[in-house]
């Protein structure tokens, strides 16, 4: 059983920041990429960063030079700064893993429940 839990969403003003954190549990051989979606209301789920075990990064073009993406290897933690946000950055947020688990081994593809962040005056 691999378990993420999400954190960090929040109520803010156009323009502020917020940090989202994520926290892998469980019977974790190794975590692959990391990567945080979002989803609007009435949208489809997409991608708004991942990043690689060796730190590579990739971003949706609305978010790049705003957005920052990074993990903590040892700590199977991921977290997502967000500057300058907008309304349109309104979303839920889940967090999402490339976990391989020992006892049995396997890889599988995690989602934590989402986290809500609202960008409105």
């Amino acid at each position: 059983q691999v378990q993420l839990v999400e954190s960090g969403g929040d109520l803010v003003q156009p323009g502020g920041s917020l940090r989202l954190s994520c926290i892998a549990s469980g019977t974790i051989l190794r975590i692959n990429t990391m990567a945080w979606y979002r989803q609007a209301p009435g949208k489809e789920r997409e991608l708004v960063a991942n990043i690689t075990r060796g730190g590579g990064t990739n971003y949706a073009d609305s978010v790049k030079g705003r957005f920052a993406i990074s993990r903590d290897t040892a700590k199977n933690t991921v977290r997502l700064n967000m500057n300058s946000l907008k309304p349109e950055d309104t979303a839920v947020y889940y967090c999402n893993a490339e976990v391989m688990t020992i006892n049995p081994y396997r890889n599988l593809e995690v989602w934590g429940q989402g986290t809500l962040v609202t960008v409105s005056s």
